[in-house]
């Protein structure tokens, strides 16, 4: 049986205005995420795929077209709806711990400073950070100050994580810890979750299924499932023969759509 649609794009379209004139980013986008899915959104660079992420977030307009959010209009940042974002240095605040980095965005939800406490600490050990409470940031290595970023989005609570090239600036050994603790995340939790990731290897070991966008404007060129089986391993599902021909079909689609 298949999940209910939790994020719907219509014909979705983003248009900036410059000084020459008007510049159309994304033209005509349409597609479904189902809820416990995680989606991951690949294409040439410059394309258009955080400005989409953007716009579904509701911290964008849309120049046309619908983005909803368990068929509610999304005209603003969705209260079940949390961010990850690339640059973890710029997400967190060094002259906070890690746990008031945690609790920051928790205070808006009307929360007691115990309930705070633990929502923080209980997703500080989810992420393998309950040690790291009383640190601040610049303490941290930079895969661990991720995982504080993430951590932040779990304590939050969200029905739909949206993380926009979130492991793009760490080693490759973090980025696979990383990689599996998104999906541990999404499983423990039941968040729908949507990636956008340069990765295609990334995105082919998390997905259930890839979206790829491309031309300019940017359009849908192909939604392809990966049918691996979960739990997905790095070495195993790395070394499966499909793992390699859904790699190889995926980069086939990016190069076409430049």
């Amino acid at each position: 049986m298949t999940n209910p649609v939790k994020v719907s794009v219509k014909n979705l379209a983003k248009s900036f205005a410059t000084p020459t004139g008007t510049v159309e980013v994304i033209r005509d986008l349409t597609f479904d995420v189902f809820e416990g899915e995680l989606v991951s959104i690949v294409g040439p660079s410059g394309v258009g795929k955080t400005t989409l992420l953007r716009c579904l977030s509701g911290l964008d307009t849309l120049s046309r077209g619908e983005a909803r959010l368990d068929d509610r209009l999304i005209d603003g940042p969705p209260n079940e709806l949390a961010l990850v974002f690339q640059d973890y240095s710029r997400s967190l605040m060094p002259w906070l711990t890690v746990r008031k980095n945690v609790e920051l965005p928790l205070r808006h939800l009307g929360l007691s400073a115990e309930e705070r406490h633990a929502r923080s600490d209980e997703a500080l050990a989810a992420v393998g950070l309950a040690q790291a409470a009383q640190k601040y940031p610049w303490q941290l290595s930079g895969g661990m100050q991720q995982r504080v970023a993430i951590a932040r989005a779990v304590a939050y609570r969200p029905e739909v994580l949206i993380m926009d090239e979130p492991f793009a600036s760490v080693d490759a050994q973090t980025r696979f810890e990383l990689e599996d603790l998104c999906l541990r995340i999404r499983d423990e939790y039941r968040m729908t979750v949507m990636v956008v990731t340069h990765d295609i290897d990334e995105a082919v070991y998390l997905s259930d299924r890839i979206v790829v966008i491309g031309k300019k404007p940017a359009e849908v060129m192909s939604i392809v499932d990966v049918p691996l089986a979960f739990p997905r391993d790095q070495i195993r599902t790395r070394a499966d023969v499909s793992f390699g021909e859904l790699r190889g079909h995926v980069l086939e689609l990016i190069q076409a759509a430049h």
